[in-house]
């Protein structure tokens, strides 16, 4: 086993607020301290705390509460603040290297970086102009669009390595020019122990805290509710798929926008076909999931992660999702997949799940074994601790294992505030 890493990773997010961007920070930091390094997140003054990680947080901003995802002009001087208590951070808390998650994270790093001569990994987890694109922030091919397109190519050209997420290598590549010797392609993970198949009966207390007809078959989503997320979609199709499966119920959970989607279910006529109960704590999210027959995924864009297709999966539950190329490359044969925006298609591929509890049961167990065999944390961890190694080996930096002792210090330092 290798020698035992410091790896203090940047978060320009309200971490950890229930949403798939902090899972998968949440997930690829524990990875690393079960390969046996030693990590702690710098990170907004917002958020909870799943536990096992040390986060350290900038100053409390009174006026400041958002936790969705998507851009803000806050933003600006929330990351010169995170800046600050990087550097504070790190001059204590010594890191052989950094791990930045998002583009934002990189652009912080880089001066610490550079400052304490670490090597600094970029984790992509999608394309920043992208991300304000679907988030309506800028306007495709405008002066900003432009603008944030060249901030992504420069923080790309000064990084060490960048860990390139499968899932979206194909479409990130397209639009920029990557060092070929600086990207490290992993699969993305599940935790299979959390995310795993329930019984209905023991999830009584659910049907009932969330008024579920139980005689009634559950189309499942949960993620962010968003436009881009294709959830305005998936509602105007409803009706549809109730005149063929009327004794159907739609689950669909997240935030930020479920009052906006409730009232959009009132005007549809489907308001007693639909509950949506709002933000799910990670950790009971796979007993949430568990509640339904069919999940779905209608996400329109390809330039980011569709994390929550792993999340179905390993709960053993038979996924509909458009055709995207990182949904095949995860869901793989096994996936009901219909053209990219095609919510007609989208409501055949459903209706004939629903129809079918025989195929939906075999493409479920199917899609569990899937996660079991290609998706597990463990091996990706060690996919990424040997990223680790190499990026260090090329700078010619040599790590002797520190003390338990010296670590806990360190990485307690400045407090968990």
């Amino acid at each position: 086993m290798t020698s035992a890493k410091r790896v203090l990773m940047i978060a320009p997010t309200p971490y950890f607020s229930d949403r798939g961007c902090h899972v998968q920070i949440y997930e690829v930091a524990r990875s690393q301290q079960l390969q046996g390094n030693h990590v702690a997140i710098v990170t907004y003054h917002l958020g909870n705390d799943p536990g096992h990680i040390p986060i350290y947080r900038i100053p409390q901003i009174p006026w400041y509460h958002k936790r969705s995802a998507g851009p803000s002009w806050h933003k600006l001087y929330l990351d010169l603040l995170l800046l600050g208590r990087t550097l504070q951070i790190a001059r204590r808390y010594r890191p052989h290297l950094l791990h930045a998650h998002l583009h934002e994270g990189a652009a912080i790093a880089l001066p610490v970086a550079r400052l304490l001569n670490v090597p600094l990994v970029l984790d992509l987890q999608g394309s920043m102009a992208g991300e304000m694109v679907n988030h309506n922030f800028i306007r495709e091919g405008a002066r900003l669009y432009r603008l944030a397109e060249l901030t992504e190519r420069t923080i790309i050209r000064h990084v060490d390595a960048m860990l390139m997420w499968s899932y979206i290598r194909e479409s990130l590549q397209r639009r920029f020019d990557f060092p070929p010797d600086r990207v490290f392609e992993v699969d993305y993970g599940v935790d299979l122990e959390r995310f795993r198949p329930y019984a209905k009966e023991d999830l009584q207390d659910l049907y009932e805290e969330l008024g579920l007809p139980r005689e009634r078959q559950v189309v499942v989503y949960l993620g962010v509710l968003s436009a881009y997320q294709g959830i305005d979609l998936l509602l105007d199709v409803i009706p549809r798929i109730l005149a063929s499966c009327p004794d159907t119920h739609f689950l669909l959970m997240g935030y930020p926008d479920e009052e906006q989607y409730h009232a959009q279910a009132h005007a549809l006529g489907i308001a007693d076909h639909v509950t949506l109960p709002g933000r799910i704590a990670y950790q009971q999210a796979a007993r949430y999931l568990a509640l339904g027959d069919v999940a779905v995924s209608a996400k329109l864009t390809s330039m980011e992660g569709n994390g929550k297709l792993l999340n179905y999966m390993a709960c053993g539950l038979p996924t509909v999702a458009f055709d995207l190329p990182g949904n095949v490359a995860t869901l793989g044969e096994v996936g009901c997949y219909a053209p990219v925006g095609d919510g007609l298609a989208l409501a055949e591929r459903i209706v004939t799940l629903l129809r079918d509890p025989l195929e939906r049961k075999r493409r479920g167990q199917e899609l569990r074994r899937r996660c079991e065999d290609l998706y597990s944390w463990h091996a990706i961890g060690a996919q990424i601790n040997a990223m680790y190694d190499t990026v260090l080996a090329r700078r010619g930096i040599a790590i002797s294992s520190p003390s338990a002792h010296s670590v806990a210090r360190d990485s307690s330092s400045g407090g968990w505030n």
